[in-house]
């Protein structure tokens, strides 16, 4: 099959399977890719904990944090949906800047990422990345905005009016009537914007190699790995990623290493157009795309 054909036929199964995607997946070696919509800007969700670790990470290169240093944590709002880490303590935590960005990229906890936020605020996150070179993330809340949207007046069993608020109150030019989803409010980034954070991670870049190597290794010890994991994990292949999800968005970024040397940035950011909660069907469909990139990129 052509790259067009195929292109065109992965373009048919997201929008049969309810989902608008936008995709790039790049060998890190030759620098081929293959992508649907990566240039688009979508909002970020918990993605943007991985620029956040690298901007943390960075400061306490250069001394200005470090990273023994123990923090008083207020308890999370445990009524947020999906919470995990801090965010379902009752009590007050005493905890160090080091535990908390494992909390934060690992366990994707949003109260030990806003610690984090309160020491390196957004604007000086995204003005450590224009440093590094990287462009095209934005970075302009942290994570308690995430939880302040106006659809926490649905309960669980009204979550599908809750999606269904989110896919139909937005705009043609990416304006949304929630905040958290319009992209001129929102932290926001492209697949492409990822991919090539992933590459400036995973190769020589501007980013000093003992920051790149920690980063590196909080991706690898995600413990949330049931959207791209399952076709990208092997005895074969080591999987290092970062999951992102509000409402109806859907999101994985992640380096696949192959045993014989090869090495891909996978990015897969998606809106879902189905108003439901749970949908399996959808992160299956999101691995199985991406994997037919990357296996097409293999073979070329």
């Amino acid at each position: 099959m052509s790259t067009e054909a195929l292109l065109r036929d992965l373009r048919g199964q997201l929008r049969d399977g309810g989902l608008h995607g936008c995709l790039l997946v790049r060998d890190l070696h030759t620098g081929d890719e293959l992508g649907i919509d990566p240039d688009t800007q979508l909002p970020s969700a918990s993605l943007v904990k991985v620029p956040l670790a690298l901007a943390t990470v960075e400061r306490i290169r250069r001394g200005e944090l470090d990273g023994a240093t123990m923090l008083d944590v207020p308890p999370g709002r445990i009524t947020t949906p999906g919470p995990t880490g801090l965010s379902r303590f009752r009590h007050p935590a005493r905890i160090a800047i080091d535990d908390l960005l494992y909390l934060s990229t690992c366990v994707s906890d949003g109260t030990s990422a806003d610690a984090l936020f309160d020491l390196t605020p957004p604007a000086r996150v995204a003005e450590i990345l224009h440093e590094l070179g990287l462009r095209g993330i934005t970075v302009r809340h942290g994570m308690r905005e995430l939880s302040e949207t106006p659809v926490e007046r649905f309960d669980a069993a009204q979550a599908h009016l809750a999606h269904a608020l989110a896919i139909d109150a937005g705009t043609g030019g990416r304006g949304h009537r929630v905040p958290q989803l319009d992209t001129t409010r929102a932290n926001t980034g492209s697949a492409r914007a990822y991919v090539e954070l992933l590459q400036a991670l995973w190769t020589p870049s501007a980013i000093h190699p003992e920051v790149a190597l920690r980063v590196r290794d909080l991706m690898a010890h995600n413990v949330l790995r049931h959207r791209l994991a399952p076709d990208f994990s092997s005895d074969a292949t080591t999987w290092s990623s970062k999951t992102g999800t509000l409402l109806n968005l859907r999101h994985e970024i992640g380096i696949v290493e192959h045993s014989d040397g090869q090495a891909f940035a996978i990015a897969v950011l998606t809106e879902s157009l189905v108003p439901a909660n749970s949908q399996p069907g959808a992160e299956a469909l999101m691995a199985q795309v991406a994997r037919t990139l990357r296996d097409h990129l293999r073979q070329l």
